[in-house]
């Protein structure tokens, strides 16, 4: 967790944001004593809607080879 004073927090504001977004927390200080804190809002989950998904990998093809398989052919394929 970093600590910034007021003028310096306000002249980066938007750094802090995107900073905070990403995961950071930071104390925002005045005259030395700690004043505020910015940490990133908790975005609630969603909730998955079962019979949506099994609908949906009802109508899917099968895949012709194995992950393990598809990702070497994959990876391969772009190393040339």
């Amino acid at each position: 967790m970093d600590t910034m004073n007021l003028a310096e927090a306000k002249a980066h504001l938007s750094e802090l944001v995107d900073r905070v977004e990403a995961g950071d927390s930071i104390n925002i200080t005045r005259r030395g004593k700690p004043v505020a804190q910015l940490t990133a809002v908790e975005k609630p989950r969603k909730r998955i809607d079962v019979a949506m998904l099994r609908a949906l990998t009802a109508v899917m093809p099968p895949q012709a080879q194995n992950a393990a398989d598809l990702i070497r052919s994959m990876r391969d394929g772009d190393r040339y």
